[in-house]
């Protein structure tokens, strides 16, 4: 069956029919199982890179449910996403934020401003650097890294900036977004000569192309194009109010894949997060890392709106620093040679190419020994839980442990979209 947008996408995109060859690509499907071709190769002792290391699986598997333990003694995790980092420091920032949007009687423009504020947030995570901080003043704190960029994103969804309607500041309109400009997300991020912030250009040209994007989308965004218009598209493709999390993770990456800047592409088609390796046989090797997270942080808004998701598991964990240092950590992934550890590194780097596909295998095998560490089942504990409770956590702490600063065990250079 053909998705919605195979045939709906118009303007300057290039329309993804089931039969082109990119379509394969566009799925948490085909995350997951190239992935499992890299890791074969690797446990069958042909990779060039690294070795995989079972055995070590019980001890980090071990770490991580304590982690879990600790961070929710009852086990009632959330879900892994963005939401966790409005939260920070104990403040439930978002809700104090609906109730004085008055929209507590409101689920469905609740749900739309909350994906007015998630998606241009989500496209901001990517690493902050080691030396970047924003001070939150009202509430007494200072952020950090995946924290501060959260709290940051918010304050610069407050101020309406993104908002093409200065009596509707609390949206996030397309034309706000392609008029954006750095020195704006600068100074609402409060980045300067002492407080520098890596990739700030690549954010801010992100934004914009979101906003190009959303304009040229009307099928999903709307005309004039609006973010949480999307949450309208998934209400009007969810027969019997449920709708599946690998429908919603292929919408984003069909209407979002022009996005990305000067990444692969197949036939005219922007294959996004997704790079070169021989492993596959067409040696295209996808993980769409920000476009997943993305997903997985518009669980919550559409559980708002009246949705039921089903199918959690289809989508993969997260190849980044902190799952994917975890795993070096607790040397699952070993290199073959030291100079992967000290070397600075390229996204695109073959090596970082094949740990991030071994991390997203390594993550469902963990997902399965953590749930057995805590006698829950992948129903009431899926990947989304375990991620956030969690490997994601346990991946900071032992870091943290392990290195001054609490970095990751390697360095990639980074231009803020990716990781």
């Amino acid at each position: 069956m053909n998705h919605p947008l195979d045939v709906s996408l118009t303007g300057w995109h290039t329309p993804v029919p089931a039969h082109h060859p990119a379509a394969s690509l566009l799925s948490a499907r085909a995350v997951r199982s190239r992935c499992g071709i890299v890791m074969g190769q690797v446990e069958a002792q042909r990779s060039p890179f690294f070795t995989w290391h079972q055995e070590h699986l019980p001890l980090c598997a071990d770490y991580v449910a304590r982690t879990i333990r600790l961070n929710y003694p009852d086990l009632v995790v959330p879900y892994h996403s963005r939401w966790r980092h409005f939260e920070a420091g104990g403040v439930d920032r978002w809700a104090a934020l609906v109730a004085r949007a008055g929209l507590a009687g409101d689920p469905v423009e609740q749900a739309r401003m909350a994906v007015d504020l998630v998606i241009p947030s989500v496209l901001l995570d990517a690493g902050a650097g080691p030396d970047w901080r924003y001070r939150d003043d009202a509430h007494g704190q200072q952020l950090a890294r995946s924290e501060g960029l959260g709290v940051a994103s918010l304050a610069l969804f407050e101020s309406g900036a993104l908002s093409a309607d200065a009596a509707r500041p609390l949206r996030c309109d397309a034309d706000a977004l392609a008029r954006l400009g750095p020195q704006t997300i600068a100074e609402l991020f409060q980045v300067g000569p002492a407080n520098p912030l890596v990739g700030l250009d690549g954010r801010a040209a992100l934004l914009q192309r979101l906003g190009e994007v959303m304009a040229a989308t009307p099928a999903v965004f709307g005309t004039p194009g609006r973010a949480g218009t999307l949450v309208d598209y998934f209400l009007a493709h969810a027969p019997g109010g449920t709708i599946a999390a690998g429908f919603i993770l292929e919408t984003l990456l069909r209407a979002l894949g022009p996005v990305w800047p000067g990444r692969v592409r197949l036939d005219g088609v922007p294959l996004g997060d997704c790079w070169e390796h021989p492993a596959p046989e067409d040696g295209l090797l996808p993980f769409h890392k920000l476009t997943q997270w993305l997903t997985y942080s518009l669980l919550e808004p559409l559980e708002t709106a009246g949705l039921t998701v089903t199918g959690l598991d289809e989508l993969t964990g997260l190849p980044e620093y902190r799952n994917g240092g975890l795993l070096l950590d607790f040397n699952l992934i070993q290199p073959r040679t030291p100079h992967f550890m000290t070397h600075r590194w390229s996204v695109d780097a073959p090596p970082i190419v094949e740990w991030r596909a071994l991390t997203v295998i390594g993550l469902d095998r963990l997902a399965e020994a953590v749930r057995g560490e805590l006698g829950l089942d992948a129903a009431s504990f899926p990947l989304a839980r375990v991620l956030e409770g969690g490997t994601w956590s346990a991946g900071r702490r032992i870091a943290a442990q392990r290195r001054p600063g609490g970095g990751p065990p390697i360095s990639i250079v980074s231009d803020g979209t990716v990781f």
